[in-house]
């Protein structure tokens, strides 16, 4: 049968089990696939926003769901261009995208200074260019092999007008498999030992597991060995944090157990410093072990005793059989007990924040009052990029996977918002929040009306402290950029009344005793499927646990270069 290439790559699209595909306009391939039907078209008010919906999915697709988009390319590439922000954060999140766009034809080839390979090639695990339409089947299952197998990144698939037709018979499509490594067996062994032997050990836990979809297995893999977890930024969640060897993201328990561990075990992780991320003091001191299924990561940062090549689930599985064999990590009741009472230091440090009854709101008694509202089993939660993402992944505690997203290596403002939508596709059910602050706010402002148009039940938490994360002067110290921080005060700006002019349900809070009936409004508007916006007039208060052996970005820097001497007391 013959088929254009744009439903050609529809029909495949399908066959690939494609939820939806996020857009702005124009794309060529956007009509062949509104043609073909079966697949919802989601069309963003941007084409930053229409990357980002499709890589906040891919995040929540545990390895197997992937994001489609499509974007405005060929020879006038504006909507590719603008989109590059997006690309590059799922690039640098190790996220795994596919973005469709148009293609340069032979006829217009150097009409433009813009080259989209020479770019592209740069931000994204692999470009490709559909030279015939009888390549299509190949095209796409490159395309798919790269999403599916190794590193978790973006591919960029161009298609030109004009290729014709092909016969779907003679050029048929097979969908792709996945193909996953396990670990050399005798590098598990020798791991195993290792770990037996250390008198420290602690496991530092990355995103890596969800994508290899091994949260499962994770958690069976600690409770047998019984060693202390950390989770990375974006690995937040991967792990129950309610659990009694959880340490969290950063924050007392973490310092203490990185600092004094003799070996760290890495899964489904880079170990990156200063990356939104811890950096390992006396590593040289250290046994690390890394499973990474990319050989860049190895020895990258720090010296590497033993490295586990492979799929973190399946590594995750050979190392609780080997630790079977060679004898289950016994109990050690010191250990619980000390990481019982470093957690109850963070709670008796950000405890009295998170029920203050100061006015303006303390943004912690807007996330104690959330934890007290929100089914911490049924509901997904994202800081934006800034204080909410440090505020949240301080005191947060998430106990599903995907119950937070953490994010940000390179930060596009904003996808709170995407992420938001996106869990609201991938988990339906689920309560979605997207904690934002002004600077956040500002970049979704545009897109919002989306999620009205979807029917999208989301909630926006919008921290509104009049100014943007750098901060000026105030009981922390000089701040960070005293001269370019200010932005509109409430008073002069009603940013919920805007929200509510393009149909969210919106409301303004000013008083702390008006957050939790907000808040269950909020919810009872998303049960109809209406997205909800809450602007909570907060007090600045740029305090947050810090990355272990780094000073902190932003504000409290000057409090956290020197914790022993100049931590506020609070």
């Amino acid at each position: 049968m013959k088929v254009s290439a744009g439903r050609g790559i529809a029909r495949i699209l399908k066959a690939e089990g494609c939820k939806f595909v996020s857009l702005f306009p124009a794309c060529r391939i956007n009509n062949d696939i509104g043609d073909e039907g079966g697949i919802p078209l989601i069309m963003m008010n941007d084409e930053r926003y229409a990357v980002a919906v499709a890589d906040a999915y891919s995040r929540l697709g545990d390895g197997k769901r992937f994001g489609v988009c499509t974007v405005q390319g060929g020879v006038n590439a504006a909507g590719l261009e603008y989109s590059t922000g997006a690309i590059l954060q799922a690039f640098e999140d190790n996220s795994p995208v596919l973005c469709l766009t148009d293609g340069v034809g032979p006829a217009q080839t150097d009409n433009s200074h813009f080259h989209i390979d020479r770019l592209y090639s740069q931000i994204t695990k692999w470009t490709g260019y559909v030279v015939s339409a009888s390549r299509v089947p190949e095209y796409m299952n490159r395309a798919y092999t790269n999403l599916k197998t190794g590193r978790p990144r973006p591919v960029l698939l161009q298609v030109p007008a004009n290729l014709g037709e092909y016969d779907e018979d003679e050029f048929p499509y097979v969908s792709v498999q996945a193909w996953k490594p396990q670990a050399n067996p005798d590098d598990v062994k020798v791991t195993i030992k290792l770990l037996l032997k250390a008198q420290n050990p602690v496991l530092y836990v990355g995103q890596g597991v969800f994508h290899a979809d091994g949260c499962a297995e994770l958690l069976q893999f600690v409770d047998l060995a019984q060693i202390p977890v950390i989770t990375t930024l974006k690995g937040k969640s991967a792990f129950p944090e309610n659990h009694a060897l959880s340490l969290g993201v950063r924050g007392e328990p973490v310092e203490h157990f990185l600092n004094k561990s003799d070996l760290i075990l890495a899964i489904g992780t880079g170990m990156s410093p200063n990356r939104f991320s811890h950096s390992i003091a006396n590593a040289k001191d250290k046994t690390i072990i890394q499973n990474t299924v990319d050989t860049a990561d190895i020895n990258k940062s720090y010296q590497v005793k033993q490295a586990l090549l492979g799929d973190a689930r399946l590594v995750l599985k050979q190392l609780t059989e080997e630790c079977s064999r060679q004898g289950a990590g016994k109990k050690h009741p010191e250990v619980l007990e000390t990481i019982k009472n470093l957690k109850a230091q963070k709670a008796a440090k950000y405890g009295p924040l998170m029920t203050s009854n100061d006015t303006p709101i303390n943004p912690y008694r807007v996330y104690g009052d959330m934890i007290k509202v929100l089914d911490p089993k049924n509901s997904f939660v994202t800081g934006e990029s800034g204080s909410p993402r440090d505020q949240t992944s301080t005191v947060w505690e998430a106990q599903i996977p995907h119950g937070y997203l953490g994010w940000g290596n390179v930060s596009t403002l904003g996808f709170s918002l995407a992420a938001a939508i996106a869990s609201r596709i991938t988990f339906p059910d689920r309560q979605a929040f997207a904690i934002a602050g002004d600077a956040g706010v500002a970049y979704m402002l545009g897109n919002i009306e989306a999620a009205v148009r979807y029917n999208m039940g989301i909630t926006i938490i919008h921290i509104n402290n009049s100014a943007f994360a750098g901060y000026g002067p105030g009981f922390w110290g000089p701040g960070n950029d005293p001269h370019t921080c200010r932005v509109s005060p409430p008073d002069v700006i009603n940013l919920s009344k805007a929200a509510g002019a393009l149909g969210l349900y919106s409301e303004r809070i000013e008083k702390p005793g008006e957050i939790i009936p907000a808040l269950r409004r909020a919810l009872d508007e998303n049960a109809k499927n209406r997205p909800t916006y809450l602007e909570f007039i907060c007090s600045q208060y740029p305090v947050w646990a810090t990355w272990v052996g780094l000073a902190v970005k932003g504000a409290s820097r000057d409090y956290y270069s020197k914790p022993s001497t100049s931590k506020p007391a609070i």
